[in-house]
């Protein structure tokens, strides 16, 4: 994980298309945790991922791929995916994906 990271952007470079989140994400974090941990991926703050996969996203915005960020949240890791197209974000716990 990068505790600091200047790549970390102000502006949102890439749509998320429709957000969605699983059952159980929407039962067991509250709005204000899931909205967060949206924005951190949003601003591709990618999370708990090890560098070479943090230059992976960053190389997947520019280039219309999938994207991938994981973060943990109640004790558990949450995964938040953008498809290549762009067309929907999902946020799932990763026991779930």
């Amino acid at each position: 994980m990068n505790a600091v990271n200047e790549n970390v952007v102000h502006e949102i470079p890439f749509p998320p298309g429709q957000v969605v989140v699983t059952r159980r994400i929407a039962e067991e974090l509250n709005s204000l945790v899931i909205g967060h941990l949206l924005s951190r991926h949003l601003h591709c703050d990618w999370g708990d991922l090890c560098e070479e996969d943090w230059k992976l996203n960053d190389a997947a915005v520019r280039h219309g791929e999938r994207l991938l960020s994981a973060y943990k949240a109640a004790g558990q890791k949450v995964f938040i995916i953008t498809e290549w197209d762009r067309s929907v974000t999902t946020v799932l716990f990763a026991d779930e994906y």
